[in-house]
């Protein structure tokens, strides 16, 4: 049997694409006067990964011409401390769009945060109402990841009509609203889609079924060669950090998708690290500059 050479899905050159798209248009923005976007983020407590990702988000708005404002809270803010932090943000005309980095403490509800972004700030695309919207085919902030990955199948130009789509993971970050994105109309989507999840019996029984398989639920190696058909687009999402003494940081990033295997089965497939992650972050880019124009909210 001839192994097939899949495609890398290279997250990392579409989002540099993205960026340098993003930086154009920026650019002549500020030149014809107008105002360059403006992203901020709530961050609270000192989680490391939140911090590092809170940064890298920073970095990019630097790089492409984006304003960035971040504003960190201890970990010891009230609820309604924090509610009162969003609310100034919802009315400040200098801020397009902001995101409330998770995870929060136990001790404040998340969605009553989330919820309280205007919706027309809410780049993270969080909110029920952009949700709403998204489920309805209306325009709408998209969850970055979930938009990361549409734009990355409308890049390679991969076939989505008629295609069946089976999502592992049921998620409101990333499994339902990839979900519905692909089952809507229109490309990318027009797929006929199954949304597994943890209490699904027999996951193989319909990951052997999937033209485009994507995978989100964070549990390293879980998909294997022997659960997919030759042939399958791959789309994994899963990063989860696992001891490595070979790296000098202590750890490695590891695929819900045992790449070793399910490459050699493959047509085209997403790297981990290096494929979704970076168009996660250019999906947030996205969406703030959709905020500035107000071309969804007026």
């Amino acid at each position: 049997m001839d192994v097939v050479t899949p495609t890398l899905l290279d997250g990392k050159r579409i989002s540099a694409e993205i960026k340098q798209e993003l930086k154009v248009k920026t650019r002549a923005l500020k030149e014809s006067g107008g105002k360059a976007p403006h992203l901020s983020a709530i961050l609270v407590g000192n989680d490391g990964a939140s911090e590092t990702y809170v940064n890298a988000k920073v970095k990019d708005c630097e790089e492409i011409g984006f304003e960035s404002s971040k504003l960190i809270f201890d970990e010891t803010i009230t609820e309604k401390e924090l509610l009162a932090e969003v609310e100034k943000l919802n009315n400040d005309d200098r801020v397009d769009g902001f995101i409330v980095q998770l995870p929060l403490p136990k001790h404040i509800n998340v969605d009553k945060v989330l919820s309280a972004i205007k919706p027309e700030k809410d780049v993270d695309g969080f909110h029920p109402t952009n949700f709403g919207r998204m489920s309805t085919g209306l325009s709408a902030y998209l969850p970055a990841t979930p938009y990361g990955v549409m734009e990355l199948i409308k890049r390679y130009d991969i076939p989505t009509r008629g295609k069946h789509c089976v999502v592992v993971g049921r998620s409101r970050i990333v499994g339902l609203p990839v979900s519905i994105l692909m089952g809507n109309n229109g490309y990318p989507g027009d797929a006929t889609v199954t949304l597994t999840h943890r209490f699904t019996e027999n996951l193989e029984q319909y990951t052997k079924q999937a033209d485009i398989l994507i995978v989100a639920v964070g549990k390293p190696g879980l998909i294997t060669a022997d659960m997919v058909k030759e042939g399958v687009v791959v789309i994994d999402v899963g990063t989860t950090r696992v001891p490595d003494s070979n790296k000098k940081s202590g750890f490695a990033l590891k695929g819900d998708v045992l790449f070793e295997e399910v490459s050699e089965k493959a047509s085209y497939i997403t790297p981990v690290p290096g494929g979704v992650g970076p168009m996660t972050r250019a999906g947030l880019l996205m969406n703030t500059w959709l905020a500035a124009q107000k071309e969804i909210y007026g």
